[in-house]
């Protein structure tokens, strides 16, 4: 009897002991950690899922959209929660297959990260976001998904906005493209993964890229309440994304339709021709009216993934590297074109503006001659007249005579170098600065850039002159000759910056380079007001409802040290070259009357190639608004290839009807009907919509 009383005691103060454990315990849980997993247990059950904001358009300087939204049904997959399945989500991939009439290797081929070895189709972005695999499925396709999300997890359904261009492949450089975002930029960018939707995608290359940030908008947030199988059940809370701003841009479609269509049957008409590049500046602000290279491209090949050939095509040379904006990028010898910097420095150096110089068709440079066009000589002339008609031999002897005033190969003390200091004051060997990125810098040499050039080749050319070039000799003994002997004379004395450097730089040949874009930018503060600017595409950025967010202003970057006189008289016998100089066979028969164009032809020898062809032009030539500069790569001589495309442009501008071989032509509509760039933004409405 007493042990049972015993035991049972024993098993009452157990029990107790239990029970006042477990009140312990669910004080703690209640009480003391209850916020913590209430929490816990709430993220069980809800999503927090980011909305991306749509992004914002690209209009031109009438309104006209250049880059466009529209919206189709995407279908993605989430790889990650595919590799935590059997088989890495085989089963499911073959079931969306059937689905959406596709191969299952071939989504497969989609969802895998790119690399090196690695073909196209693939995944560039990051591995933890939804992968696109068709941007435009039906919505019978997108309901079977939605309807039988336990046989697709890992698989959504919905509508999104991709980019659509109206253009097709107009300005496709300038316009640039998007790809998705890579986990390296998103861990590289600050605050950019805590606004990052998943689905976003970023700008590689052009406007796209500068203006990224204001077109893309700000990200909602959406919370959701989810079952185990992740399917949508309610809506906990919502914030609405906010729209990207809406880019709009100086470009005039019309006139860029125009300049892309002369430079594709000025490269048809030079069956050498491999580039060109067409720029159109408004001279009185500095903005760009259209930016055009050629060979180009359609940037709708980007949208839903591109495929391995189109990717390979776009980064051949033998297609002409379609991505590349030969406008901004491409650094060529500019020829006489140059020769407005060239004239500017013996202005400067002291050589009189009304005086006359002789034009000889040879001029011997130290113990070498060189040559006018043809060697033919003009007799005296005027600078006026040496500008129309081209002679070289003036500005031979200009550079000649400078250089001996600066030591020659000898030099004593700091040198003054007029022909470098003013090409670098017209904005050449710098970037322009234009709101576009990869813009190229041009080359202007000089004795310091010889120098340096000669101590990051010398080992090389030393080497060179003892080996020689036996890979050339096995098929030009001759050329390969001709190289080790170079390669000797500047192993030795390759600092040097002699006589025909200073002569060629004088015309634009040599080692001068420069871009499209500045030759352009240069030309407009020559005939404008004398200020050199740094050009922009971007003109504002505004709410989709037409508030305006921020101007874009076209900064001043520098002044040409020339007087209004001076440039006056340049301007002046620029003016003359379209009707009675070296572009006049390329406009016979255009209405002078109406609208005068002043320019400049030039040709530039490119060693082992054809040469390249150059325009470099403004109209109306009293009161210029207009620059154009037209250059054709292998294109030849620049009043057969760059002027002739350059007057189809000013025809589409002006409405002038091309003529045919009867002095005749079909009417044709002005692409700017006031014969003048916008000089007011265009009006957005609340509804998004353009005021017309």
């Amino acid at each position: 009897m007493i042990r049972t009383r015993t035991r049972l005691v024993v098993i009452q103060v157990l029990v107790a002991s239990l029970l006042a454990l477990l009140a312990v315990r669910l004080w703690q849980v209640q009480v003391v950690r209850g916020a913590e997993f209430v929490e816990a247990a709430t993220e069980t059950r809800t999503r927090d899922v980011v909305v991306p904001a749509v992004r914002g358009q690209i209009l031109d300087s009438a309104g006209r959209p250049l880059v466009r939204n529209r919206t189709r049904l995407v279908v993605s997959v989430d790889r990650t929660s595919l590799n935590r399945m059997e088989g890495n989500g085989r089963e499911v991939l073959q079931r969306l297959a059937a689905v959406l009439d596709r191969k299952p290797s071939e989504l497969r081929m989609r969802i895998r990260a790119c690399g090196p070895g690695v073909t196209r189709p693939c995944w560039p972005g990051s591995p933890y976001q939804p992968i696109p695999i068709d941007d435009d499925v039906t919505t019978r396709e997108a309901l079977q998904i939605l309807e039988r999300q336990e046989e697709f997890p890992g698989v959504t359904a919905e509508v999104q906005a991709v980019r659509e261009y109206p253009g097709n492949s107009a300005g496709a450089q300038v316009l640039g493209y998007l790809q998705p975002i890579t986990q390296e930029e998103m861990e590289r960018r600050d605050g950019f993964k805590a606004v990052f939707s998943g689905v976003d995608l970023v700008g590689r290359d052009g406007l796209e890229a500068v203006y990224d940030k204001e077109l893309r908008g700000v990200p909602g947030l959406r919370r959701v309440q989810v079952d185990r199988l992740g399917k949508v059940i309610g809506v906990e809370r919502q914030v609405q994304p906010t729209p990207g701003d809406t880019l709009i841009t100086s470009i005039d479609a019309r006139v860029q339709a125009v300049t892309e269509k002369a430079l594709a049957e000025a490269m048809k008409s030079a069956p050498s021709a491999d580039g060109a590049a067409g720029v159109v500046l408004d001279v009185r602000t500095g903005r760009v009216v259209a930016l055009a290279s050629a060979p180009t491209y359609n940037p709708a090949v980007w949208t839903g993934g591109i495929s391995e050939p189109e990717y390979q095509r776009l980064l051949s040379g033998k297609a002409g590297r379609p991505l590349v904006s030969r406008a901004i990028k491409g650094e060529f010898a500019p020829g006489s074109t140059f020769k407005i910097s060239s004239v500017s420095a013996m202005l400067r150096d002291g050589y009189p503006l009304h005086g006359h110089y002789d034009c000889p068709g040879s001029f011997m440079v130290g113990s070498r001659p060189f040559n006018n066009f043809h060697g033919i000589g003009m007799g005296t002339l005027t600078l006026h007249t040496a500008l129309v008609k081209s002679c070289d031999t003036i500005f031979y002897r200009a550079a000649y005579e400078q250089w001996l005033r600066d030591g020659g190969l000898r030099p004593r003390g700091k040198t003054k170098e007029p022909m470098a200091v003013m090409a670098r004051a017209f904005g050449f060997g710098r970037p322009t600065g234009i709101d576009l990125p990869g813009e190229s810098a041009g080359r202007i040499p000089d004795r310091e850039w010889k120098k340096q050039l000669w101590d990051a080749t010398k080992t090389e050319n030393c080497r060179r002159a003892k080996s020689g070039y036996p890979e050339v000799a096995r098929s030009s003994p001759s050329r390969a000759a001709f190289l080790k002997q170079l390669a000797y004379e500047n192993c030795l004395e390759g600092y040097q910056w002699r006589p025909g450097d200073a002569a060629n730089f004088s015309i634009g040949q040599g080692d001068v380079l420069v871009t499209p874009l500045q030759l352009a930018a240069a030309y407009s503060a020559l005939v404008g007001d004398g200020k050199l600017r740094s050009p922009r595409i971007g003109w504002a950025l505004v709410r989709p409802d037409g508030t305006m967010v921020k101007e874009i202003k076209v900064p001043v970057v520098g002044k040409l040290p020339l007087s209004q006189a001076e440039r006056s008289y340049i301007r002046g016998a620029l003016s003359e070259v379209a009707s009675d100089g070296t572009a006049a066979g390329a406009f016979g028969g255009f209405p002078m009357d109406k609208v005068r164009v002043g320019g400049k032809t030039g040709t530039a020898e490119v060693y082992g190639k054809n040469d390249t062809s150059w325009f470099a032009s403004f109209a109306p030539a009293q009161k210029p608004r207009f620059v154009i500069v037209v250059m054709v790569s292998q294109g030849g001589m620049g009043g057969q290839t760059a002027a002739p495309a350059a007057r189809k442009i000013y025809e589409g501008i002006y409405g002038i009807a091309p003529q045919d071989g009867q002095g005749k032509g079909k009417p044709v509509r002005a692409a700017l009907p006031d014969h003048r760039p916008a000089t007011r933004l265009p009006m957005i409405e609340r509804d998004g919509t353009v005021a017309r």
